[in-house]
């Protein structure tokens, strides 16, 4: 999927772009059906909320589950990456489901991702982004992304390390910056259909508030990251921050449509 210009420009501008019901219904059944056996899991990649068995997020996925291995080479996804990033030779610094549980989902703090890739990671520049793929309806009750247009612009803030709000720890930023970033550019939660596709800055500040509803919003996220600003750090093991450097290579566009109809099927 090439962007035009326009677009190019709205993303280094606002920090994001949002793309609803990029991918089809039969795509997204596909990735759907392997869902409850991946959050049944019970493997270290596969984390629960604090205090509860309700799963939070499940990391690396694309190395232990077939479907999302072709998920996580799908140009869609990738090739816009490509296009921001400046480069074709990108690697996927980290892969996840996040779960946002229906009446159990967590909060996630305000925070921007390349704070922790620098902090944990020792990822030189943030030239990583994150794409995002809707797997259920993202609306304004069940706890939808919340982002600071423009905030990106700010380069990487001062961040604390929470260690204790939620399972999983967070570099976050104190509220009075935050008060301060909302007055300049406000907040916006793009909310939309399965299906639908974000792309954001790894500056982007964004966060994202409990789900008390009876409807899970399960989102997949690529982190994409440059081959040449590799991570120099390797205290985080590699399903949480990869690594594997290898360089993505895309398949077909139709390629979920391939797998679902050449996958074997179980004997009757």
């Amino acid at each position: 999927m090439k962007l035009t210009a326009d677009q190019v420009r709205e993303f280094e501008e606002t920090g994001y772009l949002f793309f609803p019901s990029l991918f089809r219904r039969e795509e997204i059944d596909v990735l759907n059906g392997e869902l409850p056996g991946i959050f049944a899991e019970d493997r270290q990649e596969v984390i629960r909320e604090k205090g509860t068995t309700a799963p939070r997020s499940a990391f690396y996925v694309q190395t232990w589950n077939p479907a999302f291995a072709v998920l996580a080479r799908h140009p869609r996804l990738v090739e816009p990456g490509i296009q921001l990033l400046g480069s074709d030779k990108l690697y996927m610094h980290q892969f996840k489901i996040n779960a946002k549980a229906a009446f159990d989902g967590a909060v996630w703090q305000w925070h921007q991702d390349y704070a922790t890739w620098h902090n944990d990671d020792d990822m030189p520049s943030p030239r990583a982004m994150n794409i995002a793929l809707f797997l259920a309806e993202a609306n304004e009750f069940n706890g939808p992304l919340m982002f600071i247009p423009g905030s990106h612009r700010n380069g990487r803030l001062e961040a604390g390390h929470d260690v204790s709000t939620t399972s999983y720890p967070l570099w976050t930023i104190d509220p009075a910056t935050i008060t301060r970033l909302v007055d300049e550019g406000g907040i916006v939660a793009p909310k939309g259909p399965s299906g639908s596709v974000l792309l954001f800055h790894g500056n982007m500040v964004h966060a994202s508030g409990s789900n008390l509803t009876p409807w899970s919003r399960w989102i997949v996220y690529l982190s994409l990251n440059r081959c040449d600003n590799a991570i120099r750090r390797f205290q985080r093991p590699t399903w949480i921050a990869n690594h594997d450097f290898t360089p993505i290579d895309m398949l077909a566009d139709d390629c979920l449509i391939r797998f679902a109809r050449e996958r074997p099927r179980a004997a009757e």
